[in-house]
């Protein structure tokens, strides 16, 4: 335990005063660094308060206090642009940024553009847009990058993810940029963001790219990217294609839109193929796909051999997996992947006939067509008693419906206990086909009905009773 010792000394008017000497000053920084995010876990204020005491702790406090920085309004973001310019190793301690203002606070800004914020008043109002990417650019170890702004800095911000050394830590991003009347943004501002080599994690939210995709001269190879979602996007498929060829190892792919897009598409596909097709560039690699897009039809059965490692498949239809029946032959038949475990339907099945008579042709066939599958989830809704009669009979297979009370683990738990028990059997259990009066159990199903019926607690009250008689024998011949 650190002890101190007092020293008595004089101040000007000869009055003795006490000097407490700083405790934290024999600690190494590694150590005082981990006490203060500690601190800051419990109360930013109070590692601000330390900070002030000494150059050493204030510099030790940024690493802490700027580690993750959130801008809630342009102003503030403009005052530690500013800021950035005075202290430039500040901005090497931030490694978490997410800018999240409204459109309106930025017009407001760009209406009074003379007026100074917080005293900064720029030489040039457009420095004042031009500063906020610059602020980004000079976090050199940003690893997560969060933005949520108007569309008014999508080129801006687009210059960060074109330099060869901005951003070289950055491992995951989220890019949305908020349109007049709820529209798309333009991707191909933001496309260089596909060529970073470090990035890992991407989310788009209300892109729209066209057929050209990334067509410049200089194509990037062997990208980080191993998670892409794109979310309530306009992207057209073989845009995506080319898009997909940059990854080295991409793992998981998520697309979403919803069930009336506005407005209106215009470069999507409305084939739930052509994504599939899409996506082929990263098959060797692809764990988990997601599609969440309820309009897609599906005409053809889907090729999914060579998607090797994929072992989550969701769709919202099962006919986006089969093929929807037509007036033509079916001479194609649906190839899963030969890894897949769970399959997911967001919607209802019994949609298609066919369909129902092709998914529950290939659960009794599970061996066949997809040896490693262990888990179907269905959404809310009745499930087909051929599909259900199906999975109940294979040995593996788990089906889940979402918002049904799941009741197999306590089935599964009695079954285990009477296999314990082997051919001995408790003195309290009857036979599993006759009771002790010889006359059949009634199942779990017959029970509301006999108690409607009046007798079901008379049965049970005189099978108690013989039960109890069968013990007193029991006892009075081990006594003889």
């Amino acid at each position: 335990m650190m002890t101190c010792s007092s020293t008595l000394t004089q101040d000007r008017n000869g009055a003795e005063k006490v000097d407490h000497p700083d405790l934290l000053a024999a600690i190494p920084d590694s150590v005082l660094l981990r006490l203060f995010e500690a601190v800051a876990q419990q109360s930013k204020r109070d590692l601000c308060t330390v900070s002030r005491l000494n150059k050493r702790y204030h510099a030790l406090a940024d690493a802490v206090l700027y580690k993750t920085v959130l801008f809630l309004n342009p102003e503030l973001h403009l005052l530690f642009s500013e800021s950035l310019s005075r202290r430039p190793r500040r901005g090497s301690a931030i490694q978490h940024v997410k800018l999240a203002y409204p459109s309106h606070e930025l017009t407001a800004l760009t209406i009074d553009a003379h007026a100074p914020v917080h005293g900064y008043r720029p030489q040039d109002a457009a420095l004042r847009f031009d500063s906020l990417p610059r602020a980004i650019a000079a976090m050199s170890n940003l690893e997560t990058l969060d933005i949520s702004v108007p569309v008014t800095l999508l080129h801006g911000i687009g210059q960060l993810f074109n330099g060869p050394f901005d951003l070289a830590c950055l491992k995951s991003a989220s890019l949305f940029y908020q349109c007049p009347e709820d529209g798309y943004w333009d991707l191909r501002e933001n496309i260089h963001i596909f060529a970073h080599p470090t990035l890992e994690s991407l989310t788009l939210r209300r892109a729209r790219l066209d057929y050209r995709g990334f067509d410049l001269m200089e194509q990037p190879h062997a990208t980080a990217l191993k998670k892409l979602h794109l979310v309530e996007c306009d992207i057209n498929d073989d845009a995506l294609s080319d898009l997909l060829v940059f990854p080295e190892a991409l793992q998981e792919f998520v697309m979403t839109q919803l069930e009336d897009p506005q407005p209106e598409l215009e470069e999507s596909s409305d084939m739930f193929r052509d994504y599939m097709v899409a996506i082929d560039s990263a098959a060797a690699s692809l764990e988990t796909v997601t599609i969440d897009f309820p309009s897609l039809a599906g005409h053809k059965p889907l090729a999914l051999r060579e998607f090797e490692k994929l072992t989550t498949l969701r769709m919202n239809w099962d006919y986006q997996l089969f093929g929807k029946t037509s007036r033509k032959p079916r001479l194609q038949s649906v190839g899963l992947p030969p890894s897949l475990e769970t399959l997911e339907f967001f919607g209802e099945l019994g949609r298609d006939e066919e369909v129902t008579e092709l998914l529950a042709h290939m659960i009794e066939h599970l061996d066949l067509h997809a040896a490693k599958l262990k888990r179907i989830v269905v959404g809310e809704g009745s499930v087909p008693p051929e599909v259900k009669a199906a999975c109940l009979k294979h040995p593996r297979l788990r089906l889940d419906v979402i918002g049904e009370f799941d009741v197999s683990d306590d089935e599964g738990e009695e079954q285990s206990e009477k296999e314990e028990q082997g051919p001995e059997k408790s003195r309290e259990s009857f036979d599993d086909d006759e009771k002790p009066d010889g006359k059949p159990e009634a199942s779990h199903e017959e029970w509301p009905k006999l108690e409607h019926d009046g007798i079901f607690k008379d049965n049970l009250h005189s099978a108690t009773h013989q039960v109890v008689d069968m013990e007193v024998d029991n006892r009075t011949d081990t006594r003889v």
